[in-house]
Order: structure tokens, then C-alpha cells, then sequence
């Protein structure tokens, strides 16, 4: 596919068709149709997405020097033009519309793709709520025609749980969770935590790692002068300072205690079928002293409701170290997966989204949820499947 694509009679009439399908079973369960406009303010983007999304925004800026993008995503400005519009609650809004990323990996793939999706704000039964958003989802690509796909399930919660229950330093611990869905970055920072492996750039840094602050800044703000560096993945000068006093602070401080971080690694090394990936984190937290019983019966709840919605339970995985690329995510999350022509494609995700209303500007917690749907890639795997069983 293009990275401009262009939309012919053909294509046009299989996006309606799904199109009218999802927002069928959407409109079925009293979800509302939202469009927010193409054009928003960059701000309340790069400030939540998180840097995989941040780095990939197309922005630019308007006469009057105002910082715009293309939506990334569509979860934010409706869950945006909702709380200015002072919603009630609770809320159930849907859509489907275009989305618009930049694709440095990947240059072919297209830059612009349909997104249908759902948001279900202030439902305060989360078990209820994410069992609706997960029926929802499935329906929905059933609904699209797509009838082979398998599922990938995470919960940041259970890391959270986990990690709270351990002897770790709170400012560690706080940075654990924060960092958790960036894999790369999460790996870096739990290397250094552990004091595995130390660089002579790392040395550098905990010897500045024992300097304040205030000593600390002004030595890393002259360092960036002097190699002149510029802002990197749409981060500025300031945020990367920050950065590396952090890292600083941490190759100066005390290294996790040996069995902590074997633990963790133990954690999130649980990957496969949902089922038994249950009774491994049971059998850890067991022999951690850690209770997890609270999201590991969340868990099995989810696993319940896909199989009364005849999901086969070979068909769904769960993976510890599964949190989702946006930054927002704060619980259970999922993947549907299915095969196109080239091979396996990610066509649906969602997750819980618990602190993004009150960045938002919320005067108090809203309890969220959703998904989203790649309507493009589950037409490409519907058109892979029916040609397979010709």
C-alpha cells in the first residue's frame, strides 16, 4: 500500500460497507457518533501520547504562530470535546474517520488510515465496562466480516500490584510504572536500576548522579551546548536535561537488591496462552509473598466473557510485559490480530484509559475505556481469508 493512498470507486465502497457494519453494532449499544475536526491543538497530543506517538505527529504552525497537528488519534479530542461540552455521564461515543501518522520505519505504509472506535467514560463497574468494550470489539470486526483472529491480552495493573508489593524506593518504583509500556526504554532503566552491565557513559553519569540538582542542570545544559544538540523525537532541551539528571540519579543511587530484580524478570518473562500465563503469575506471586488475586480474577473474567462470545481459548495470549504504545493506557489492554496477505497485522486495540480525563482538565477521576478499530487492515484480512478458503 501507498503512502499516499488513493481511494477509487472500489475502495470507497468497501470502506462504507464496513463503515456502516461497526458503527451499526456501535449505534446497537447506544454509542453516539462523534467527528472531531482534523485539525487540533499539538499541545494536548504530544503532552499524552507519549513519545512513539509524539515522534510520528505531523504538526505545524498557523499564521497566527498557534502549534496544530493532524490527529494521531481520535480517543483524545472527542474525549476532549466531550469534558468542554460538560457531558454527562456516563458516555458512550463512537466514530470512524481518518487518522494521520508519520511512518519513518516503514516509508510504504500509508501515513493516513481509517479508525473506527469507541469510548465508554464513568462507567464505574470496571469489570461491566471492560467487558462491554471487549464484546464490542469483537462484534464489531465480526460484524466487518473478519471471523479468524486471535487476541493479545495485558494489564499494567498486575506490574503495578506487583511492583508495589516489593521493597523498591518509591521514586524507582513511581518511574517502574511510568516507563513500563516504552520496551526499550523500561529494559534501559531496569538495566541500570539493577546496576547490570555499567558503560563508561554511565559512569559519567552517576559520578554526576552525586552533585544536586541545581549543580547537576547547569552541567548537562553546558554539555548540550557544546555538542550543540538539538531537540531529538520532538522532546526539547529542558525534557532531555531531565532526562539525564534522572538517569543520573539513578546510576548514583543504590542498586535493586538481586532478588527484586530477578523477580521482576521472572514477571515479565510470562508470555502465552491466557490460561496458563494465569497460573504462572499466581505460582510467582506465591513464592514472591505477593498477592495478585484482585487482577488475576480480572483476568479470568475477560477470559470468560471471550468465550461465551465463542472465542476459542487456544486464541488468546496474554504477554506480562504487554502495555500498548500510547502513554495514556493505565490497566487492561488488548490486541485482535488477524492475517492479511503479507502475514500477521495488528486490526484492533484498546485498554483502559483511568487518569486521561483529568489531564484533560476533569475536575475529579473519570473511569474510561475503549478501542479502536484499523478498518483498512481487517478489510485486507477479510480479503486474505475468503481468498484462502477458495
Amino acid at each position: 500500500m501507498s503512502a499516499f493512498p488513493t481511494y477509487d470507486e472500489k475502495r470507497i465502497a468497501a470502506l462504507d460497507g464496513a463503515e456502516t457494519a461497526i458503527l451499526g453494532v456501535f449505534g446497537e449499544r447506544d454509542y453516539a457518533r462523534q467527528e472531531p475536526a482534523v485539525l487540533q491543538p499539538a499541545e494536548i497530543f504530544l503532552d499524552r501520547s507519549g513519545e512513539e506517538i509524539r515522534r510520528r505527529t505531523f504538526t505545524l504552525t498557523d499564521p497566527a504562530g498557534n502549534e496544530l497537528c493532524l490527529r494521531p488519534d481520535l480517543t483524545i479530542p472527542i474525549c476532549k470535546a466531550w469534558l468542554d461540552a460538560k457531558g454527562k455521564l456516563p458516555a458512550r461515543l463512537c466514530y470512524h474517520g481518518l487518522a494521520f501518522r508519520f511512518q519513518p520505519a516503514e516509508p510504504d505504509r500509508p501515513t493516513q488510515f481509517y479508525q473506527a472506535g469507541a469510548e465508554l467514560l464513568g462507567v464505574e463497574d470496571r469489570a461491566k465496562a471492560e467487558t462491554e468494550i471487549l464484546s464490542l470489539t469483537v462484534e464489531a470486526v465480526r460484524a466487518a466480516g473478519l471471523r479468524d483472529f486471535t487476541l493479545k491480552l495485558g494489564d499494567l495493573s498486575l506490574f503495578s500490584a506487583f511492583v508495589d508489593a516489593l521493597d523498591i524506593p518509591p521514586q524507582w518504583r513511581m518511574r517502574l510504572k511510568r516507563h513500563f509500556w516504552r520496551t526499550g526504554y523500561f529494559e534501559a532503566l531496569l538495566a541500570r536500576l539493577s546496576g547490570k552491565g555499567a558503560t563508561g557513559t554511565q559512569k559519567l553519569l552517576a559520578h554526576l548522579g552525586t552533585l544536586s540538582e541545581s549543580e547537576a542542570r547547569p552541567a548537562f545544559e553546558g554539555l548540550m551546548e557544546m555538542i550543540g544538540k538539538s531537540p531529538l523525537g520532538g522532546r526539547t532541551r529542558e525534557e532531555i536535561v531531565d532526562r539525564l539528571i534522572e538517569q543520573a540519579a539513578d546510576a548514583a543511587a543504590l542498586k535493586l537488591d538481586p532478588w527484586i530484580a530477578n523477580a521482576l524478570a521472572k514477571l515479565l518473562a510470562i508470555s502465552g496462552p491466557a490460561t496458563q500465563s494465569i497460573e504462572k503469575m499466581r505460582a510467582l506471586a506465591k513464592s514472591a509473598g505477593v498477592s495478585l488475586e484482585t487482577p488475576l480474577k480480572a483476568m479470568t473474567a475477560r477470559l470468560a466473557t471471550l468465550k461465551s462470545l465463542g472465542v476459542d481459548p487456544k486464541q488468546v495470549n496474554f504477554a506480562a510485559r504487554f502495555g500498548r504504545n500510547m502513554e495514556y493506557y493505565t490497566g487492561f489492554v488488548f490486541e485482535l490480530w488477524a492475517r492479511d496477505a503479507e502475514g500477521p497485522v495488528q486490526v484492533a486495540g484498546g485498554g483502559r484509559y483511568d487518569t486521561l480525563m483529568e489531564q484533560l482538565g476533569a475536575k475529579r477521576p473519570i473511569p474510561a475505556i475503549g478501542c479502536a478499530i484499523r478498518t483498512e487492515r481487517v478489510l485486507a484480512a477479510v480479503a486474505a481469508q475468503r481468498k484462502a478458503k477458495r
